[in-house]
């Protein structure tokens, strides 16, 4: 038996690194899983790797009519959801002196605006018990020199899970917050690359000194998600997990 045997679960921006890994824990644990992304050709090599399980809706979290077509299909599909990962973030380079407006916007629309009516839209099917993940990132919590602007939507996403952790609590819904320090993944990659060439720093250089020593793995991200999901987290709302080596602990 798996430990989400006929749950039915969300994972937003799921197309590669901690969303696929996520993803891919979840239908191995016994869940049908929706996996969503802006890229069509990514998403369906994405399900590919789930499996049978997986259940791939191509969907741009800052559209509205595309989370709308999102949720009429999982209503149609599976008519409720026992578990929403508020995956999906870009990232971009920009010190204050040469943030764009066109990158703010980017920026805040996914992370944010993409989260609120993520999760919003997701209410009329969250069963009693459901877990709600909200996805953060180490750089909420620590100086992030040329990266304020993501900073500050992923510390803004920590307490919005703080606020619909206690609004939520009276239908049994929890509402934790995931954040993951450096992880090796496509997304940190992209990320880095924003990064002018004498500024730019490989995986190993970015991530801070930790007790392990070194970055994490998505699949170790995922086994967190694993159990923020599923009954032995029954008693855990409100709360941020950190999964980042000790970095900002330690």
């Amino acid at each position: 038996m798996g430990q989400l045997d006929d749950k039915s679960a969300l994972v937003t921006g799921a197309s590669s690194g901690i969303g696929l890994a996520i993803a891919h824990r979840f239908a191995a644990e016994g869940a049908t899983v929706y996996l969503t992304g802006r890229r069509e050709a990514e998403l369906d090599a994405a399900v590919s790797r789930v499996g049978a399980r997986g259940i791939a809706i191509r969907s741009d979290v800052s559209d509205h009519g595309d989370l709308d077509r999102l949720f009429a299909e999982i209503a149609d599909r599976s008519g409720r959801l026992d578990v929403v990962v508020a995956n999906a973030g870009v990232g971009d380079y920009g010190p204050l002196g040469t943030i764009t407006e066109e990158e703010y916007e980017r920026t805040t629309s996914i992370n944010l605006k993409g989260t609120v009516f993520t999760i919003q839209r997701a209410l009329p099917l969250l069963t009693t018990g459901a877990s709600v993940m909200l996805v953060s990132s180490g750089a909420a919590l620590r100086a992030a020199p040329g990266l304020g602007v993501y900073a500050a939507t992923k510390a803004a996403i920590r307490s919005l899970a703080r606020t619909w952790a206690a609004e939520l609590a009276d239908r049994g819904i929890r509402v934790n917050t995931l954040t993951p320090g450096d992880v090796e993944t496509p997304g940190g990659d992209e990320l880095r690359a924003s990064f002018p060439h004498h500024d730019r720093p490989t995986a190993a250089e970015s991530a801070p000194p930790t007790p392990l020593g070194r970055i994490g793995g998505p699949e170790e991200v995922a086994a967190t998600a694993l159990y923020l999901a599923g009954d032995q987290s029954s008693f855990t709302t409100g709360a941020e997990l950190l999964v980042d080596g000790g970095a900002t602990q330690l």
